[in-house]
């Protein structure tokens, strides 16, 4: 019977200044997406647009309209944000949910493969401020990519291009072991880019990590026919790294960010393949 049903209290229907706000955000939203002119953009952005967050209407920021151009891929967009607000862009509002912030214009970068706007991101922020901001984690503590950084999500998702970049201009090198398994558990489609991913790792990680280490030697038939007699023998400590790897390690760990310095086949740009076999790879079985 209807009254002996639980009566679930309806939510409050929204105000019309919240509607006003929905509404305000969605034609922006749909304007970025139809890749308006930046000029136009930020008309709207500064006097027609605002959020409805924790039950007041707010501007909507350079940092909300910097997500939306990464979303749709809007490179003028993201690159006039960039230039014009610089950092402002970059900081990311509190979570409405949990009230924290991260880094989570570089997260939505690497998952949706935005390496252009990736790129403009990591030239402006600050020489100072670069480092921490790239190896930041995920701040949202009830998202997918909570306490991950760019470069393990990069990993997880296998962009190779993305981690290039990340890995260039100084972010940690880490998450080996993420990328063997990533390579472990690629189909034929995958694999190419999971191997890219672990190549680069290898080229900038000083040494292999120890939980790496363990699981090449708990399973070396196994990682011996995945990765090759003589990728796994230097990686395991069998046999010393070929010299050549050896000088590009030196040279990507010591001028991180000046990517004119190394080989052309490992300078980022929008369309990078890495289809120049690195060095290890000439004597793979």
């Amino acid at each position: 019977m209807p009254w002996l049903l639980s009566s679930t209290p309806h939510p409050p229907s929204p105000s019309p200044s919240q509607r006003h706000c929905e509404r305000t955000a969605f034609a922006f939203y749909c304007a970025v997406r139809d890749q308006l002119p930046a000029w136009l953009l930020e008309d709207m952005r500064s006097m027609e647009v605002f959020l409805w967050d924790d039950g007041h209407p707010r501007a909507f920021s350079p940092a909300d309209a910097l997500m939306y151009a990464l979303v749709h891929d809007h490179q003028d967009y993201a690159r006039y944000l960039l230039r014009s607000f610089s950092v402002k862009a970059l900081h990311v509002s509190q979570c409405g949910v949990c009230r924290s912030s991260g880094s989570a214009h570089l997260h939505v970068a690497v998952r949706y493969n935005r390496t252009a706007i990736l790129g403009l991101m990591v030239d402006a922020a600050p020489e100072g401020w670069r480092q921490e901001y790239l190896n930041s984690c995920g701040g949202c503590a009830h998202g997918a990519d909570a306490g991950k950084t760019a470069v393990q999500l990069a990993v997880e998702l296998s962009r190779p291009d993305c981690l290039l970049l990340l890995l260039a201009h100084g972010a940690r090198p880490q998450s080996l072991e993420a990328a063997l398994l990533r390579l472990a558990a690629s189909g034929a489609a995958e694999r190419r880019d999971a191997r890219h991913c672990l190549d680069l790792l290898l080229l900038f990680a000083p040494e292999p990590e120890p939980v790496a280490l363990r699981r090449l030697q708990d399973e070396p038939q196994r990682w011996q026919y995945l990765l090759g007699r003589e990728v796994f023998g230097w990686l395991s400590g069998l046999a010393p790294p070929p010299l050549l790897l050896q000088a590009l390690r030196t040279l990507a760990q010591s001028v991180p960010g000046q990517m004119s310095h190394l080989p052309a086949f490992l300078q980022p740009h929008r369309e990078l393949r890495l289809d120049f076999p690195l060095p290890w790879k000439q004597t793979e079985t």
